[in-house]
């Protein structure tokens, strides 16, 4: 190996866009930092910040009846007839009515402003820079420093400042691009003994909801006065930052929140009982204890698992703008493993990550910045287990659990039953199925329940514990399916209808149809995986499982998307969701259903890129890794990589030539790695399965499996060694380029394996 990988990035400039601010958060709040030395800017998020309104912008509550799943139970089962009597659009009437109802956007909050009011440029020498293991977004230049970082033990942003007699103007300043014209604002600023609080409150539109900033300005030696609406510092050579958002109904507290923010600096003593002679509460000490407190569960966790591909330590070197534009490099990939690590631990918290992460610098998000769960979250989460980020995975819980009112509400309100269903959209608030249109029947969709828990059924079988809500959440969706599942075939076997196989329709018919893939796939791992945690009902369950049919085999030799004859497939799709069996779940792998997998390989190789979506590429190259095609895995990668997908901030786009911000493929590619590198079951292990050109040798570090243990992995052309830290003891099989083998580990004992790679 060569020297380790950099885990950080830097430009040689400020940012001009926000897409390409650096970006900090703790999975509450987010920041976007621009580091321009004369207008320091740094754009605050929270994920609590959703617009209540309808999707025409105007800010205002629309009609409540919209915020609820269509009631359309008791026309189910004319539905099912008409469809099973070979009416295929059917379904497109199956609705209240409604039009379409996009749900509450994500938006930012204000921005921290630190303006020179002489317009001098400001210092010499300038580098911006972003620590992934700290996560302090950092701006230099000769005698300047301003450094940002959101806490992870205390949450609040902290920025500190320093230079020689700094003379800036602070405000929070809400104009940010979109915002409403109709917000009600007001501006706050108190010079206290401590230092000055700033204060940003803004109304929503017609509405009992807004949000308050509020900023503690701490300032070493020099003069502080008001300047409505924010205040001048003249002469110093230090400031120091606190800020905090808050969404809520009526008035904040402003006086309450800086007192908060005061006691992160004095420990909640006065200032002259804490700080050392001669030193200003707000100095480098203050700045060091709140860094320090963070640094120590932010690194902790950013480190468990480090990639190096023996790059080029001269294109490792390079900023990120420049390594961009060379798609082909072990640099880059080292690169964004470490970055796409780094902003899903830092977009999840409070809240999984949206399709935009924990960030926007605009109101008018692209699809809402919610919660798309038919692949986008999925997709952005596939790493938590096996990358060791349970931060995000309780994350994940923690959406579900709050929701799981709202689902059982789906399930009744369109379907009649028991249990529950997830909606294919959500803002993180609302849980209810309403987003759907003639094009887009997503409240048909019943596999999201399953999908959306998976990452916990893999958490539980890697740390060797079932955790008691997850077991109660897949009770729930084995009721409904009980509930469902009562039309049959000519065969006796049970039918999912209707069925929707996202976002695609076939090509002889229409979006709501019969046995979909994915919903085949769906159920039985649902009704198989609670049958496992609730052995009372495994008998039921299972059974109801094997009643579903086969995947259906086109004439193409493909796995059909519609497991229903006479449904025709529809080739050029961003969505892979008939290979779901495939990818995420084990149901068809090249080791147990060798047939099923060479007609999913074959479905895989027909299917095309459509719009060229981020996600669709990388959902691709996941579903190739599986099937152990390391030379598709590479080009979907080489689609991204040469697509300019990729902001100068790491962060991604949606599609080619960075159009749309959005998180998917930043946060799915370190999946995509670790799956081409490694794979894991309960009882298997597959080394190396799809390794891509640029991953021709290196070492992975710290991979946790699905069978209790850490994977170290070291490898190039001449062999591989793979050192396990067992935590319990099991036998499995090992899967090598020569075959299987059994394995047994002793919790507690590591196994040194030699692995040929020829």
């Amino acid at each position: 190996m060569t020297s380790a990988p950099v885990h950080g990035t830097w430009e040689p400039r400020p940012a001009g866009r926000w897409e390409d601010a650096f970006l900090s958060g703790n999975g509450h709040h987010g920041t976007l930092t621009f580091g321009d030395p004369n207008d320091d800017r740094t754009v605050v998020t929270h994920h609590t910040l959703v617009r209540p309104g309808d999707s025409d912008g105007d800010g205002g509550d629309g009609d409540d009846r919209y915020r609820m799943p269509p009631r359309l139970a008791e026309g189910l089962t004319d539905l099912q007839d008409r469809l099973l009597a070979g009416d295929l659009t059917a379904a497109e009437g199956f609705t209240d009515g409604r039009p379409l109802q996009w749900v509450r956007p994500f938006h930012p909050a204000f921005q921290i402003r630190l303006r020179r009011p002489d317009g001098d440029r400001g210092p010499g020498g300038y580098r911006r820079t972003l620590d992934f293991t700290t996560g302090v977004a950092e701006a230099a230049g000769t005698g300047w420093t301003s450094r940002v970082f959101v806490s992870r033990a205390d949450d609040v942003i902290v920025q500190y400042v320093t230079g020689p007699a700094l003379t800036v103007d602070v405000s929070l300043d809400h104009r940010l691009p979109g915002a409403p014209a109709a917000l009600g604002v007001g501006h706050g600023a108190v010079l206290t003994a401590e230092g000055a609080l700033l204060s940003l409150r803004v109304r929503y539109p017609r509405s009992d909801l807004g949000y308050t900033g509020v900023t503690l300005v701490a300032v070493g030696g020099g003069r502080t006065a008001l300047a409505p609406p924010g205040l001048r510092v003249d002469g110093a050579r230090s400031v120091l930052l606190l800020t905090r958002v808050r969404r809520h109904t009526g008035e904040a507290d402003v006086t309450a929140e800086g007192s908060a923010l005061r006691a992160l600096l004095t420990g909640g003593r006065p200032a002259h009982d804490r700080t050392p002679p001669g030193e200003d509460v707000c100095g480098d000490a203050a700045y060091g204890d709140l860094l320090a407190r963070h640094v120590r569960p932010h690194r902790a966790a950013y480190e468990r698992v480090t990639l190096d591909l023996a790059a080029d330590p001269d294109e490792r070197a390079l900023p990120g703008s420049a390594l961009l534009t060379r798609p082909g490099s072990a640099a880059l990939l080292e690169r964004l493993f470490a970055a796409g690590r780094y902003h899903l631990l830092s977009s999840a918290g409070l809240l999984p990550p949206r399709l935009t992460g924990l960030w926007t610098g605009d109101w008018d998000t692209a699809w809402s910045g919610a919660f798309t769960t038919d692949a986008n979250l999925n997709l952005q989460t596939a790493s938590a287990t096996a990358a060791a980020l349970p931060e995000v995975t309780r994350a994940l819980a923690h959406l579900i659990r709050r929701q799981l009112p709202d689902w059982r509400d789906n399930a009744r309100a369109v379907f009649g039953t028991r249990g529950v269903v997830a909606p294919a959209h959500t803002d993180g608030e609302c849980g209810h199925s309403h987003h759907f249109s003639r094009e887009y029947p997503l409240h048909l969709w019943t596999a999201g329940a399953d999908w959306l828990l998976k990452p916990l059924v893999d958490h539980d079988e890697t740390y060797g514990e079932r955790d008691p809500d997850t077991a109660a959440a897949l009770a729930e969706v084995a009721l409904f399916y009980e509930d469902f599942l009562t039309r049959t075939d000519s065969a006796g076997r049970l039918v999912v209808v209707p069925s929707y196989s996202p976002e695609n329709r076939p090509a002889n018919g229409s979006w709501g149809a019969i046995n979909a893939a994915m919903d085949l796939s769906a159920a039985r791992h649902a009704l198989l995986t609670a049958a496992a945690y609730h052995p009372q009902h495994a008998d039921r369950w299972r059974t109801l499982a094997h009643r579903l049919p086969p995947h259906r085999i086109n004439a193409d030799g493909a796995l059909a998307e519609w497991a229903w004859p006479g449904l025709e497939d529809s080739y050029d799709h961003r969505h892979l969701s008939h290979l779901h069996g495939v990818w995420p779940l084990d149901e068809i792998t090249p080791y147990d259903t060798p047939d099923l997998a060479a007609a999913a390989h074959r479905a895989l190789e027909l299917r095309g890129a459509e719009n060229d979506s981020a996600h669709g590429h990388l959902h691709h190259a996941l579903i190739a890794a599986r099937l152990r095609d390391g030379e598709r895995v590479a080009r979907a990668l080489g689609r991204v990589l040469d697509g300019d997908f990729f902001h100068d901030s790491l962060m991604s786009a949606h599609y080619p030539r960075r159009d749309v911000y959005n998180a998917d493929a930043a946060h799915t590619l370190p999946a995509v790695l670790i799956e081409a590198l490694v794979q894991s079951t309960p009882d298997r292990l597959v080394l190396l399965p799809a390794p891509p050109a640029a991953c021709a040798r290196g070492r992975l570090r710290g991979v946790r499996t699905r069978f209790g243990a850490v994977l170290d992995l070291t490898w190039s052309p001449d062999g591989a060694t793979a050192v396990l830290h067992p935590t319990r003891t099991c036998r499995i099989d090992l899967w090598t380029s020569a075959g299987a083998e059994p394995l047994d580990l002793v919790a507690g004992e590591d196994r040194v394996l030699p692995v040929r790679t020829r």
